[in-house]
C-alpha cells in the first residue's frame, strides 16, 4: 500500500538506496577472499559478465515489475497471476517476503556487533584486548542486547520518516560516506609493509581457475547475491520509482557502483590481511577478529577502526532499512496498516526473533538456512514471475517507459531463456555446494 507522494525525489537518491541495499557484509568479508581464492584477476572475467547479465535483467526486471504495479512482492506477485487468469500469487509472493524477513532478523544481529566494533573502536577498549575476547563476550546468548536493540530502531527510525526524508537522504549521505571512509582506509593499508602480497592475491590472475566449473558457479553467486536480486527488495523500491526515470540506466548505475564497492573493500581488507599475516579467508570474524588485531598494530589504528567499522555501519544499515522496507509494506497491504505501526510491528518481530540468535553459531546456522534455500527460491521465483508470468512484452513496455535508447538485442532471449535458467540454477548450487552467495 503506498502512500501519497511515496517515491524518490531523485534518480541520484533511488539509486544510491538501491546501492545501500545491494552493499553489504558479502562485498566486505566475502568478495575480497573469493576473488584470491577462484583465480585472482582471473575470477574478475565471470563476475565482470555476471553482474552486467544479473544486472540489465534480473535488476531491472524486479525494478519494473515493482515500478508496473505500485506494489511489494505480494501484491506484484499476484498481479502478474491474474494477468494470466490465475490465483496463488499472494502466496508465492510470501516466499521471498519470508526471505527477506529472515535475513533482515540475521542482519541486525550482525549490525548490533558492529555498532557494538564500532563503540568499542570510539572508546578505545576494542583494540587494548585480545579481539577474540571481545568478540566472544558479544555473540554469546543475550550479549548484545542494547546495540543490536539500537540497529533495529535505527532501521525502523530511517523508515518511519518516510521514502524521501528516510530511506531517500540516508542513503544519498551514507553510500557516498562509505566510499570514501573506505578509500581512505585503503589508501593507509598500501603503505603497510608487506601489503604488496596481498595485492598480488587479488590481482596476479590464475587463468586456469577459468578451467574448473566451481569458479564460475562462485562468480555467479557472488553476483546474484551481491546485487540483492532476492525477488522482494528491489520490486519494493521499484514500486517508489517515478515513471520519467530510465530504469535500465538506474540499474547499469546500481551494478557498477556496487562492483566498485566490493573492488575498494578488497584493496582496503586484503593488503592489510598479508600485511600481518593473517587468515584471509576467516569470512565474518575477518571483520571482528582480524581487522582489529590489525588496527591494535597500525600506528593511528583506533582512528582507522572507528573509520572503518563506521563504513560497515552505513553498508549494513542500508541492507537492513530495505529488508524492513519490503516487510513494512506487506503489513501495511495485507493488514491495512498505517506506516509507522507496520514498522514498528516488523521491528518488534525482527527484535523479539533476532534475540535468540545472538549466539554466533546459532545464527550461522539461521543465516545458512535463509540464504540456502528460502533466498535462492525466492529470487527464482521472481525471475519465473517477471518474464514467464506476467511476459517479456509486459515488462520491456515497463523498461522502455522513461527511457529514450530501445533495450539491447536479443533482449527477451537473454531474459527469459539464459536468466531465468541461471536463476533456476543457483538454487540448486546453493543447496548443493552449502551456499554460492
Amino acid at each position: 500500500m503506498k502512500e501519497s507522494g511515496s517515491q524518490f525525489a531523485s534518480k541520484l537518491g533511488f539509486v544510491m538506496a538501491s546501492v545501500g541495499s545491494a552493499i553489504g557484509m558479502g562485498n566486505i568479508w566475502m568478495f575480497p577472499y573469493r576473488v584470491g581464492k577462484y583465480g585472482g584477476a582471473a575470477f574478475l572475467v565471470p563476475y565482470f559478465l555476471f553482474v552486467a547479465l544479473f544486472g540489465a535483467v534480473g535488476l531491472s526486471g524486479e525494478f519494473a515489475l515493482g515500478r508496473l504495479t505500485g506494489t511489494g512482492p505480494i501484491g506484484a506477485y499476484d498481479y502478474a497471476m491474474r494477468s494470466r487468469g490465475k490465483r496463488g500469487g499472494k502466496f508465492l509472493g510470501t516466499i521471498p517476503l519470508l526471505g527477506s524477513l529472515g535475513i533482515a532478523i540475521g542482519y541486525a544481529v550482525i549490525v548490533g556487533w558492529v555498532l557494538r566494533s564500532l563503540g568499542g573502536a570510539i572508546t578505545g577498549s576494542l583494540l587494548k584486548r585480545p579481539a577474540e575476547d571481545f568478540f566472544a563476550e558479544m555473540t554469546v546468548p543475550f550479549g548484545n542486547i542494547p546495540w543490536h536493540f539500537l540497529a533495529v530502531a535505527a532501521a525502523a527510525l530511517f523508515l518511519i520518516c518516510g521514502i524521501v526524508k528516510g530511506i531517500e537522504r540516508v542513503s544519498k549521505f551514507m553510500m557516498p560516506a562509505f566510499f570514501v571512509l573506505f578509500l581512505i582506509i585503503a589508501v593507509r593499508v598500501a603503505f603497510l609493509p608487506g601489503a604488496g602480497a596481498g595485492y598480488a592475491y587479488l590481482l596476479i590472475p590464475k587463468w586456469e581457475a577459468l578451467l574448473d566449473p566451481v569458479t564460475w558457479i562462485m562468480a555467479m553467486g557472488q553476483a546474484f547475491f551481491s546485487l540483492s536480486i532476492t525477488g522482494s527488495g528491489m520490486i519494493i523500491y521499484g514500486c517508489y520509482l517515478p515513471k520519467e526515470h530510465d530504469i535500465p540506466h538506474a540499474s547499469a548505475l546500481t551494478a557498477l557502483l556496487d562492483t566498485l564497492a566490493a573492488l575498494v573493500s578488497a584493496f582496503a581488507v586484503i593488503p592489510a590481511v598479508f600485511a600481518f599475516g593473517m587468515d584471509p579467508q576467516a569470512g565474518p570474524p575477518l571483520i571482528f577478529i582480524t581487522l582489529p588485531k590489525i588496527f591494535a598494530q597500525m600506528p593511528m589504528g583506533n582512528l582507522f577502526a572507528i573509520l572503518f567499522f563506521l563504513s560497515v555501519f552505513f553498508a549494513g544499515i542500508t541492507s537492513l532499512i530495505n529488508m524492513f522496507e519490503v516487510v513494512g509494506e506487506a503489513a501495511q497491504r495485507i493488514l491495512d496498516l498505517r506506516r509507522t505501526l507496520s514498522i514498528l510491528c516488523v521491528a518488534i518481530i525482527a527484535f523479539a526473533a533476532g534475540l535468540l540468535i545472538e549466539y554466533e553459531p546459532y545464527l550461522g546456522k539461521w543465516m545458512d538456512a535463509i540464504t540456502i534455500y528460502i533466498t535462492p527460491i525466492g529470487a527464482v521465483l521472481g525471475a519465473v514471475i517477471i518474464y514467464w508470468v506476467l511476459g517479456v512484452d509486459r515488462i520491456r513496455t515497463e523498461l522502455q517507459t522513461g527511457r529514450d535508447k530501445p533495450l539491447f538485442p536479443g533482449f527477451g532471449f537473454t531474459a527469459k531463456y539464459i536468466y531465468v535458467f541461471l536463476a533456476g540454477s543457483v538454487v540448486l548450487f546453493s543447496i548443493v555446494l552449502g551456499g554460492i552467495g
